[in-house]
């Protein structure tokens, strides 16, 4: 890191931070403070919900992903254009006519109180805890590659975020998340320009893409049922199309996005809009991460990227093991980047071609082998010192490329990107969180207030829940993969909270009471289902309890419904919501 870095990253930070307090200041009432003054443009929403998504977590993991396995991982997106036109079509124009600033709100009139707080209560755990990790992300991985204080970097991330979270709600959140995505965007492109200058002269686009296909990282489709495969085309737009319509459609850090639309068009045009660019979008991000392979073709990489797990097997007693690995390592990337180079010379040779591409295929497998090796050293130390040292360095390609590859100045930029990212999820995610526990638990039972009351009592809860996530921050640990542990914590609730709205929306003969305690028994089922698939007990990827959860919690209200069909309830029926 150099001065022009420190000054890049500073000062974009400050920049947007400062502009989003200064822009939204004197928010003084409701309207303004949690319905971001029902003004927002649909770019304006498109553009802050696509932030809202992508966190951190996104430009760290999602390229480290591509580069051990390859471009299929975007077949999680397919379900978004799906959830993108039901929402549009039966979310959103519900929610403007109830005039809600919270998708519960809207429970309580179908339903009842109980079912509307425990659908909020169950938002706010997986949110809280997912906040926290959003902030933890960028904060650990840092802390590994520049020698950060990882508290310090989670409490300034954490502290940054509230400041004009704050003082500017969710006006303030979506003001800045239009600038937070400029800046990813230019630094992603600029990223991808300089990998692909960096390659070898007579390394085109094209024969990068070749040497990915060679390697099997251009494998986007599996259109098998195999549930070992975690993200296949099936997965995607089934267990996808369920995420995305409990992410976008029910999680209030998301509705709150669009609910800020001074119409219903312009809500529509900014859901379109992301449903039309977030899978091209994450598409580009996978790339990115599939050339950073290609580039590590041709210039030497580290056996493990985490540099902390690097340094710790090598004052160990595995040292000598760990640096014999290394030796071979380089013995095989000079004869691996052999291969390739005789792969794209002649790969034009029919006859010759298929050879020079199981050369390929062998030099990446023994490639392979060798990390697993050196992961299990890391792992052996970790259980020998007992200590966390964490083996799989998914998480650490990136920023690793940037810190060693990229020219000075852009260095900075591209660390105000990974920051600027995790400030924008986490700024969506407090505000959504104080907004509930403003709107559905505490004016729902501490009766009417005046607005100056409620912007205050908001205020103290953005900064509550800032707080809980930096605690959350500070006491989280490395999972296999962020980008995965995120949409875990998600899967485990979403499906239960999903199934509760769908039950409101087309089931009018389901009343609360069945709603109610089917949606308790389903949560119940979907963790312990979780819990068997973590012990290996069953096969059930994370993708799919989304569906699960929610055809569950349909099937049981259904049951409860029709054992006590006659049960009195207090909701009111779809037809005669908006008339009360």
């Amino acid at each position: 890191m150099q001065t022009l870095d420190w000054i890049i990253l500073i000062g974009t930070l400050l920049l947007i931070v400062g502009y989003g307090t200064w822009q939204t200041r004197g928010s003084q009432n409701v309207k303004d403070y949690i319905g971001g003054g029902k003004s927002s443009k649909w770019w304006t929403i498109g553009l802050s919900v696509m932030a809202t998504q992508a966190s951190a977590i996104t430009f760290l993991s999602t390229p480290g992903q591509a580069f051990h396995s390859g471009m299929g991982f975007v077949q999680f997106y397919f379900g978004i254009p799906i959830a993108m036109i039901v929402i549009c079509m039966v979310f959103i124009p519900l929610y403007h006519r109830l005039k809600v600033y919270t998708a519960y709100e809207f429970l309580e009139s179908r339903f009842d109180l109980k079912t509307r707080t425990l659908a909020a209560i169950l938002f706010l755990i997986q949110r809280g805890l997912a906040a926290g990790i959003t902030i933890f992300a960028p904060a650990i991985i840092l802390s590994a590659v520049l020698g950060w204080n990882l508290l310090l970097l989670n409490v300034i991330i954490g502290v940054l975020v509230i400041i004009y979270t704050v003082s500017g709600g969710t006006k303030a959140v979506n003001v800045t998340q239009k600038h937070q995505m400029v800046v990813i965007f230019t630094g992603m492109v600029i990223a991808f320009v300089l990998i692909m200058n960096q390659l070898p002269e007579n390394i085109n686009f094209t024969n990068a893409l070749d040497i990915a296909g060679a390697s099997g990282k251009m494998e986007i489709l599996d259109f098998s049922f195999d549930l070992n495969n975690r993200y296949t085309f099936w997965s995607g737009i089934i267990g996808g199309t369920f995420l995305m319509l409990s992410y976008f459609g029910t999680d209030q850090s998301q509705v709150q996005r669009y609910l800020s639309g001074k119409s219903v068009k312009e809500m529509q045009l900014g859901l379109i809009f992301n449903g039309l660019l977030k899978v091209p979008m994450q598409f580009f991000i996978l790339l990115v991460g599939v050339m950073v392979f290609v580039f590590y073709q041709f210039n030497e990489a580290p056996l493990n990227f985490n540099p902390t797990a690097e340094t710790a097997v090598l004052n160990s007693t595995y040292a000598d093991e760990y640096k014999a690995l290394e030796h071979k390592q380089l013995d095989l990337f000079t004869a691996k980047k052999e291969a390739i180079t005789n792969y794209i010379d002649n790969s034009f040779i029919e006859d010759k071609a298929p050879s020079y591409i199981d050369a390929v295929v062998i030099a990446n497998a023994e490639h392979d082998a060798l990390r697993a090796e050196a992961r299990a050293l890391i792992e052996k130390v970790g259980d020998e010192q007992n200590i966390k040292v964490e083996s799989n360095d998914k998480d650490y390609v990136f920023i690793h490329f940037i810190l060693n590859n990229l020219p000075r100045g852009l260095i900075g930029l591209l660390l105000a990107v990974i920051l600027s990212a995790a400030m924008s999820s986490t700024a969506s995610e407090l505000n959504a969180l104080a907004s509930t526990t403003t709107i559905d638990l505490y004016k729902r039972n501490a009766g009417e207030k005046s607005e100056e009351e409620m912007v205050k009592v908001s205020k103290l809860f953005t900064l509550a829940w800032g707080v809980i996530a930096i605690g959350v921050a500070c006491v989280a640990n490395l999972a296999e993969n962020l980008i995965q542990l995120v949409n875990i914590i998600g899967s485990i609730f979403y499906g239960n909270v999903l199934g509760i709205f769908l039950l409101a929306f087309f089931f009018k003969f389901v009343k609360s009471n069945a709603v109610f305690v089917g949606a308790v028994i389903t949560q119940a089922i979907v963790i312990a289902l979780f819990l068997l698939n973590e012990f290996e007990y069953i096969n059930l990827p994370f993708l799919w309890l989304n569906f699960v959860g929610c055809i569950i919690v349909i099937a049981i209200a259904f049951i409860l419904q029709a054992i006590n069909p006659n049960k009195d309830d207090s909701g009111l029926e779809l037809s005669e919501i908006g008339k009360h």
